[in-house]
């Protein structure tokens, strides 16, 4: 499609921005349910009715999730004498905590091979159904928020977990699932329960070739920003993405619901300004860090790239450079962690705009629901800045903000930064993990401080909930597994956590009317300052970080 694919991407987006946007609104402010959903709440025991304050709708949420963990590591171990195991012996402990770890947060990082790792039946039963799940809780996560900001009760219910976990897997993702899953079939993506077939090369020798349902799992994996390919080489694999045209579809997928997630907010809160500012900020930073790496990826710096035209090590030929910087523009700006490219072989430059996509917080589009509730947040930490420089109390949408809600606020931005630091400080002085840098050498080295990015960009995916990875980087050990794994859980479940302590404050909040004094939230100004806390934020944490790694590796 050579450059085709970003205006066909922006055009696809544009048409269903309203529509989509407005139904999702309609589907959390719907009054009644339907037959199924009625059913699974008699099944389940689960008052729909019933609201709930910011601290039962987070027990319910961490609740659910842990009985997912438990419930996904569990099924991994005994697979080897389940049906449609195809040979294969139950995952070893440490990567069946990592792998369940990752499919329950929505990180989708896989530390094995999924052809000769997880069988027929745990592929769909367990990591496909948590593709539908930890999607579906990240979007009723961004409505809790959403609510705090419209309603006022003294109570302070921001609704039923339940029913927002329900409905945004039936009425939301399951649908458009369906309809991407039908797409990819016509292209020639492969949907089968047997475990592969032999085939003769050119030169005589037989090569098994896996086989799976990748089409039901693939479709989920990008309209949920999950990530994880039922494959080893993910969107890059011809059975997951044969065609340019399903490389269209699934860059669509990913940042479909988080960019139409701007218009349900902006119909929620009554005011649609709101979401076409939020969309501003969150396009800005998604076209500036495609502009970079569609740059750098174009050049031909070095031997190899100069007689290629450009840099093509690692890039799938029937993508080429535009499409695989789309990808994994997308993909690192979503939380998703597919790709169809490998972002070890792209350019210094390259691979630190990606990075940085992730350290930015992945809020351009973000993942689904994660985007929008972590756009909000630094929304609030700028009407913060602004109350500051002109003297008065910041109000956001109405709700005055005090100190309670900036704490949360704070909080939830800090975890992130934290987990990244923490985790790759330790990581690079352990004598144990020297040898897994796979480009490490002398201190000082191109690949010493290439080795450093790899460690940094794990650490980075796994708290962003991420899942891609710099491939270089061999993170089968113990260390690994149990840091990889508690970052992901850490990462995603912490700031959920204080993002609903902020709803549960802003619930019971009163309104107070806009006078003269107040920050209008809409508009180029509003825009400018939340783009330049978002910019701040990320530059004054992790700028030593990136000195350290992919800038100093750009300037050699």
């Amino acid at each position: 499609m050579g450059g085709l694919e970003i205006p066909i991407v922006i055009a696809v987006l544009a048409a269903a921005y309203v529509p989509l946007g407005d139904y999702m609104a309609r589907v959390y402010d719907a009054p009644h349910h339907d037959r199924v959903e009625s059913v699974l709440y008699r099944l389940c025991r689960i008052d729909p009715k019933a609201e709930q304050t910011w601290v039962g709708y987070a027990t319910s949420l961490l609740g659910f999730s842990a009985a997912s963990l438990i419930v996904l590591y569990v099924l991994q171990r005994i697979q080897g004498v389940l049906p449609l195991n195809g040979g294969l012996a139950g995952v070893s402990p440490l990567v069946a905590f990592n792998t369940a770890a990752s499919f329950v947060t929505n990180t989708n990082w896989q530390s094995y091979v999924p052809e000769t790792t997880m069988s027929n039946l745990t592929q769909p039963l367990g990591l496909a159904v948590q593709n539908f799940l930890s999607a579906a809780v990240g979007m009723a996560v961004a409505v809790a928020l959403v609510r705090g900001f419209v309603r006022v009760r003294s109570r302070g219910e921001i609704g039923n977990f339940w029913v927002d976990l329900t409905r945004g897997t039936l009425r939301i993702l399951l649908p458009l699932s369906v309809l991407v899953a039908l797409i990819m079939l016509t292209q020639g993506v492969v949907q089968s329960f047997l475990t592969g077939f032999v085939s003769t090369g050119v030169d005589g020798t037989t090569v098994k070739n896996a086989l799976a349902p990748v089409a039901s799992q693939e479709s989920i994996k990008v309209i949920g920003t999950n990530g994880g390919g039922i494959l080893g080489a993910n969107s890059a694999h011809p059975f997951e993405n044969p065609t340019p045209l399903t490389n269209v579809v699934q860059i669509i997928s990913l940042l479909l619901i988080p960019v139409a997630l701007t218009r349900t907010f902006g119909t929620m809160v009554g005011n649609r300004k709101q979401g076409l500012t939020l969309l501003a900020v969150m396009a800005v930073l998604w076209g500036g860090i495609l502009a970079v790496t569609l740059a750098a990826e174009s050049g031909a710096r070095g031997v190899a790239a100069q007689a290629a035209g450009a840099m093509m090590e690692g890039k799938e030929v029937r993508f080429g450079i535009p499409g695989s910087a789309l990808f994994a523009v997308s993909t690192t700006g979503t939380s998703t962690g597919a790709v169809n490219s490998a972002h070890d072989s792209m350019s210094s430059l390259g691979g630190g705009a990606v990075l940085l996509n992730m350290l930015l917080g992945e809020i351009a589009p973000g993942g689904v629901g994660s985007g929008l509730y972590g756009l909000l947040v630094l929304a609030i930490i700028a009407v913060f800045v602004g109350g500051l420089l002109v003297g008065r109390t910041p109000e956001f949408l109405g709700k005055k903000l005090g100190r309670r809600e900036i704490t949360m606020a704070a909080l939830s931005v800090l975890v992130m930064p934290a987990l990244v630091l923490l985790g790759t400080s330790i990581t690079v002085i352990l004598d144990s993990t020297q040898g897994f840098q796979g480009n490490s050498g002398d201190p000082g080295s191109a690949g010493a401080i290439h080795g450093f990015t790899e460690v940094l960009y794990a650490y980075a995916s796994a708290s962003n909930n991420n899942g891609s990875a710099f491939g270089g980087l061999t993170v089968t050990s113990g260390w690994f597994q149990i840091s990889l794994g508690l970052a992901m859980l850490l990462g995603r479940f912490l700031p959920i956590v204080f993002v609903l302590a902020l709803a549960g404050s802003l619930v019971k909040s009163k309104r107070t009317s806009a006078d003269v004094g107040t920050l209008p939230t809409t508009g180029p100004l509003f825009g400018g300052l939340l783009l330049g806390t978002v910019v701040l934020v990320s530059a004054l944490t992790f700028f030593p970080a990136l000195a350290l790694g992919p800038i100093a590796e750009a300037l050699r």
